[in-house]
């Protein structure tokens, strides 16, 4: 039990820990959850492209099983974001996902996802983690039973909906994905593309060109499937399942993109964007013409700027994201609402505000009209649809005209899990009051210590909830300004870890 930790996003481990007996000691603990909740409905396991994540799955399915529970499984690997918005529109008791998201092949992991389809709190976690115990099964009379479904149809017509409704301006009548009869049974009445009779129109006008890299993860036939859908044209890559991911991470950072950022920023090739999805597709990642690979910060605030073009509200955002953010709601008169790190943080602020959209600087956003849950195929559709509204590059310029230029960059710093609560409180009496020779205007403990400076820039330091280091972002007005920033990061951070060493 001691090895099975949830951290920002359920429990990842490598697969030397990560093992059959915890993973069903994982779904006891939901099951005994589940009933102390009272929740009898069926309940949804997905999984990832990972080699082991459909044998996981499957155990996870029978722990469920033998505590009463009729399980819904999909026939392939899928997204994350299709686990969700299925609790949501089926009406269940909840589900869980495995996957180790971004993380190398030699990791797995399990996110439970409660009825609302956002991301767990801790009290719900803290609750699973106090239930962990060996399965403990029902008579075989008592049984419930495992039924493969289809997941990409309804959250293909759900995207596609909500994205049709705002490119249209008229989004009033985006629905929140839960289906009127919350019926549990199939809804696989579409094709295998996810169209049907009434949704064939295309979405997004004029008709071009992206590049989309599923970096062989759950995206591929999906993200793809509904760019195409919308009306456009989809040259793929990496769009075929390897459950090692081609030996590396499905991470869409910068210098895992190689190929689609040479592709869309080749002034002879036909892609006028690029679009890559991580391991379980929560996530996206940008690519323009003029700037490569675009800054996850950048594309929050012109994601923001777009949608305000047609409805109105505030934004969540994590506190080691942009600034810019801020900028653009005072812009539009709306209000930014910052909170700690951790998706789970931004669906519960978008509840609590009725936000129009939350989003963190690692590439992760919802809308509202859709579930709460981060999700990179929605996502990737709303980017495509603000391209073709105005080039995102021509967007990103005029923001940045209107509200000054904004860089932002991390490092991390080792440390391990034990030692972040000495360390982190170790800090609170070593604050500095000049950092890189800027005044430290004021410190913000919401996650970690934030040191907001004189001149608007700012420097973080907070513990990772998925790896054993500490963070340290910064956010200035230049490349090397936030290089100087991130270095006096890490100048004040390393002593105190070394001072145990």
């Amino acid at each position: 039990m001691d090895a099975i930790t949830f951290g920002t996003d359920g429990w990842r481990a490598t697969l030397e820990t990560f093992t059959t007996p915890r993973v069903r000691m994982v779904g006891q603990g939901v099951a005994t959850y589940l009933a102390d909740e009272g929740r009898d409905a069926p309940v949804v396991v997905g999984y990832d492209a990972r080699e082991s994540s459909r044998g996981f799955a499957e155990e996870l399915a029978r722990v469920l099983c033998a505590n009463g529970f009729d399980v819904l499984l999909p026939e392939r690997d899928c997204p994350t974001p299709l686990v969700a918005h299925a609790i949501v529109e089926r009406d269940l008791a909840g589900g869980l996902a495995i996957t180790a998201s971004h993380n190398p092949p030699e990791y797995n992991g399990v996110k439970f996802i409660p009825h609302t389809g956002a991301p767990a709190l801790p009290e719900v976690t803290d609750a699973i983690a106090d239930h962990l115990a060996e399965p403990d099964p029902l008579p075989e009379s008592e049984h419930g039973t495992v039924r493969k479904v289809d997941l990409e149809t309804p959250h293909a017509d759900a995207v596609f909906d909500l994205v049709a409704s705002i490119t249209a301006g008229d989004v009033s009548e985006a629905g929140d994905s839960e289906d009127d009869d919350g019926d549990a049974g199939d809804s696989d009445t579409s094709d295998s593309n996810g169209n049907d009779s009434d949704t064939d129109e295309t979405i997004i006008k004029p008709d071009f060109t992206v590049a989309y890299d599923a970096m062989h993860g759950s995206g591929r036939g999906v993200t793809d499937a509904a760019l195409e859908r919308a009306g456009l044209s989809v040259e793929r890559l990496r769009c075929e399942r390897d459950p090692d991911f081609g030996g590396g991470a499905p991470e869409p950072a910068a210098e895992y993109l190689t190929e689609l950022i040479d592709r869309v920023t080749d002034p002879d090739s036909a892609p006028v964007l690029g679009l890559a999805n991580d391991g379980d597709a929560d996530r996206l990642a940008v690519v323009t013409p003029a700037r490569g690979y675009l800054d996850e910060n950048l594309f929050f605030a012109a994601l923001y700027d777009f949608l305000l073009e047609s409805d109105a509200g505030s934004a969540v955002r994590s506190v080691s994201t942009t600034y810019l953010i801020d900028r653009v709601a005072e812009a539009h008169d709306e209000a930014v609402h910052e909170v700690p790190v951790g998706f789970k943080w931004v669906a519960q602020a978008m509840a609590d505000h009725d936000a129009l959209i939350g989003g963190e600087e690692s590439g992760g956003f919802t809308v509202r009209g859709h579930v709460r849950e981060k999700d990179g195929v929605l996502v990737a559709l709303l980017a495509a649809a603000m391209h073709a509204a105005e080039p995102i590059d021509d967007r990103v310029d005029r923001l940045l005209d209107a509200h000054g230029t904004v860089v932002q960059d991390k490092t991390s710093v080792d440390c391990s899990d034990e030692e972040k609560a000495r360390v982190l409180g170790a800090l609170e009496s070593e604050i500095p009051e000049t950092v890189a020779g800027t005044t430290v205007a004021d410190v913000n403990t919401a996650d970690g210590f934030k040191l907001l400076l004189e001149n608007g820039s700012w420097l973080l330091v907070r513990p990772s909830g998925t790896e054993p280091v500490l963070r340290v972002y910064a956010e200035a007005k230049t490349d090397d300004r936030v290089a100087t920033l991130l270095d006096a990061g890490e100048s004040l951070v390393e002593p105190l870890v070394e001072s145990h060493g």
